[in-house]
């Protein structure tokens, strides 16, 4: 990876991009507009990309040029000098959960060098992740929920009862929660933001062991970065609804549309990954102002050194 991308400046800087974005998306917290916290998101961190010397190009945003007026893929970001680097980002990762106020709104993004983040298309994606300290191979996205909850719990050294694992609550997931119930296990539903979601696994704070269902394939690459800094393991495949989704995939360079990806296929080189918390959550505290500042609360990783920071800023409104 090239030492531009590791400059300990642009590490720091990743992280205020997040943080510009997250304050932008908290003035709207609670007032049930997604629409208006999303747009916020995007222009603060538009902005911010746009004050650093970096060459980047936009792999995961928010939607292919004709759908997204910013931060779109393709999307050159930055003042054209400096790394050339790949920038995968959701402004607001949940919006509906800004606009109700609930827990674990994020501001996310990662980069890499040019070429080595999966052009993931705006489609669905089966996901499986867990966090660091287990044997290569330990979870299978090709064996039921129930066997890779064995599966873990045999290589922690614990029986499946104590085995929990994160879900998004939807339909769709039925049988993914009935499998795992099946040996005991707990699980924990959310109802929105599965980058957050597999992010959980590698804290044992969180209590999240396991991560398991489909979502949006783009957090799939912003999870995997993040996870990559960190250690832990995540599998995925793309899940097609119709002929328009193939397309979609085709545009962006996939060709086998049946491929299960492991983590540093996603991710084929050292990133960075920043994550700003926009309200109160598992990991990270939401923006809050007080006393005439505004505070929030940060994570910047580096997955070449497996350096975690946590950045508390505050400063004046």
């Amino acid at each position: 990876m090239s030492s531009e991308i590791l400059d300990r400046g642009l590490i720091l800087d990743a992280g205020r991009v997040t943080e510009a974005a997250a304050i932008a998306a908290w003035k709207l917290v609670g007032r049930g507009d997604e629409i208006a916290a999303d747009q916020a998101a995007v222009d603060a961190m538009r902005t911010a990309l746009n004050s650093l010397a970096i060459n980047g190009e936009i792999v995961i945003g928010e939607g292919e040029r004709d759908e997204a007026p910013m931060l779109y893929i393709g999307e050159k970001v930055g003042l054209g000098k400096g790394a050339a680097i790949d920038i995968a980002l959701d402004p607001l990762e949940g919006t509906t959960l800004t606009a109700k106020a609930m827990a674990n709104a994020l501001a996310v993004m990662a980069w890499a060098p040019k070429g080595t983040l999966l052009n993931a298309p705006d489609t669905y994606m089966d996901k499986i992740a867990c966090g660091p300290g287990y044997p290569a191979g330990v979870i299978d996205l090709d064996k039921s929920p129930a066997d890779n909850v064995k599966a873990l719990a045999e290589s922690k050294g614990v029986s499946p009862e104590t085995i929990t694992v994160c879900i998004l609550d939807r339909p769709r997931h039925a049988d993914i929660i009935a499998s795992v119930r099946s040996v005991g296990a707990r699980v924990q539903l959310i109802t929105d933001g599965d980058v957050a979601g597999v992010m959980n696994t590698a804290d044992p704070a969180t209590g999240i062991d396991l991560y398991i269902g489909q979502g949006g394939a783009p957090e799939g690459v912003l999870a995997c970065a993040a996870l990559k800094c960190v250690g832990g393991q995540f599998q995925g495949r793309l899940v097609f609804r119709n002929a328009d989704e193939r397309a979609r995939a085709a545009r962006v360079g996939i060709t086998d549309f049946d491929k299960k990806y492991d983590l540093h296929e996603m991710v084929r080189a050292d990133a960075i990954f920043a994550a700003t918390g926009v309200t109160n959550g598992a990991l990270l505290d939401g923006v809050s102002f007080k006393d005439g500042f505004v505070h929030t609360h940060t994570l910047v990783m580096n997955s070449s050194t497996r350096e975690v920071r946590e950045v508390r800023m505050k400063r004046p409104v």
